[in-house]
């Protein structure tokens, strides 16, 4: 029996992301972070409400309509934006269930690129890069000047399948 390829670093710590998003209860969208310092693993989170409160998949989505006026083409254009507010973002559990010794010079993996919010939050945390896969357009193009602005790296990571559930249970 072959033996497959082993896995690069970038895709078991992303794998890693996408097995923690299972834990979330969020219906639009699960999302997963793990803190890596070199290749340790330092803490995982999702996204999902505070801890007692019903989440929104008993308690429903507490949506939140924002509007944005950005610069598109030269000229302003009004973009209109839906959030849930009763979530707490993976990034940001990350950040608060993680000690600030362990994110200096680290590096998050996360199943989609940060907010906005979560962006500014992790440009001052002390880390050092943040991997992503799933593209978040809404907020890609602030966000990824003012990482670079941070000197903060920040890449999605490409080609990459998140991993499926194993065909047969294991007894």
């Amino acid at each position: 029996m072959g033996s497959s390829p082993r896995k690069d670093w970038d895709t078991y710590f992303m794998d890693i992301a996408f097995m923690v998003s299972t834990r979330s209860q969020c219906p639009r969208r699960q999302v997963g972070a793990v803190l890596v310092q070199g290749k340790k693993l330092l803490g995982t989170a999702y996204n999902g409400a505070p801890m007692g409160v019903p989440d929104c998949s008993e308690a429903g989505c507490m949506i939140a309509e924002e509007y944005e006026l950005v610069q598109a083409n030269g000229a302003e254009q009004v973009i209109k934006k839906q959030r849930c507010v009763r979530t707490i973002h993976a990034e940001q559990n990350l950040l608060l269930f993680t000690d600030r010794a362990d994110r200096e010079g680290s590096t998050v993996y996360v199943t989609d690129e940060p907010c906005w919010t979560c962006a500014n939050m992790l440009a001052n945390s002390g880390i050092t890069e943040v991997v992503y896969c799933r593209a978040y357009p809404k907020d890609s193009g602030k966000v990824q000047a003012m990482m670079k602005q941070k000197g903060i790296a920040f890449r999605g990571i490409g080609p990459y399948s998140p991993p499926t559930a194993s065909a047969e249970p294991l007894v």
